[in-house]
């Protein structure tokens, strides 16, 4: 009887393990908005639209990773960030004016990340907006400027916001915006179904590289674009993260595990995710992923 009781608690610990899955947490690039806006509407807007959505379906704390040059000249994009702030969520490092690493020398790219610091400090007086998060996701194209920037970051105080879930939602940002000016709802339907078959196709190929790479499930990371169709997509990619079995947490939390810590301490040509930059250092075969459909969302809702 005692060792039925031992299986039977075993077997409902296993069982608990399967439905909770691994844990995310969702984060925003590009504060106070990515891509275009749709006519009328405003940046504080799309911002207020998003809390909504988090809270609505309780939402963990999320970081918005800023670049403070969007701020200038735009009391809209102030008052954004405010509300961002003051709607309970975080904020983070993402360079002064999204400078690509590989395109900067040293100096004027660690320049770039110290500019946006005073933006962070106005917004937040605790001092929790120490992560950054490299623009492009590139993190270096020689070992030298890799090895420099983060030791530069680790002297100001900042861990690497990291993403292991990544699809390039930006991309259907401004064509929403665009498609919604005009009512293009036939079109819109196709930007909400696209968007789901990519997420879904990516996030399991990421799940597949996560356990090629570390030989284990991780907590992940998922990179989201702040913009004109966050909040309109966002109920179904939680329904898609909730089906998939994923649980929500927050950045601290998931980066807490082992896996952050590693740096593959190579160069890059293209960046990528911290699993993408795995893989290619260890000279890895990708999972099969499904192609996303650059010309048909560059297309959209463009005068002929």
């Amino acid at each position: 009887m005692r060792c039925w009781r031992v299986a039977a608690a075993l077997g409902a610990i296993l069982l608990s393990v399967r439905l909770h899955g691994e844990q995310v947490a969702l984060t925003f690039d590009d504060l106070p908005l990515n891509g275009e806006l749709a006519p009328g509407a405003t940046r504080a807007g799309v911002v207020a639209d998003v809390l909504a959505v988090l809270k609505h379906h309780g939402v963990p704390v999320a970081y918005g990773f800023v670049n403070g040059q969007k701020l200038e000249g735009s009391e809209d994009g102030a008052r954004a960030l405010r509300l961002w702030v003051d709607g309970g969520q975080r904020v983070g490092n993402h360079g002064y004016s999204h400078m690509d690493l590989h395109k900067s020398a040293l100096d004027p790219y660690l320049a770039d990340i110290r500019l946006n610091e005073p933006v962070l400090e106005l917004l937040d007086a605790t001092g929790s907006w120490h992560w950054y998060r490299y623009p492009y996701l590139r993190e270096g194209d020689t070992v030298e400027k890799r090895r420099a920037v983060r030791g530069a970051l680790q002297e100001r105080g900042y861990r690497i916001a990291q993403v292991t879930l990544d699809y390039e939602d930006y991309l259907w940002n401004s064509p929403y915006a665009r498609c919604a000016g005009t009512h293009d709802e036939k079109t819109i339907a196709w930007l909400r179904s696209s968007y789901l078959e990519t997420a879904h196709g990516y996030i399991e190929g990421d799940r597949a590289m996560a356990k090629l790479v570390f030989g284990r499930e991780v907590p992940h990371v998922l990179l989201l674009h702040l913009g004109a169709f966050s909040a309109t997509i966002l109920p179904d990619l939680l329904e898609l993260l909730r089906r998939e079995g994923f649980t929500l947490t927050t950045l601290d939390q998931v980066e807490s595990d082992p896996a952050y810590e590693s740096d593959p301490d190579a160069a890059s040509k293209y960046g990528g995710t911290l699993l993408e930059q795995w893989m290619d250092a260890r000279g890895l075969t990708y999972p099969a992923i499904p192609r996303k459909p650059y010309e048909k969302l560059k297309a959209a809702c463009t005068s002929p």
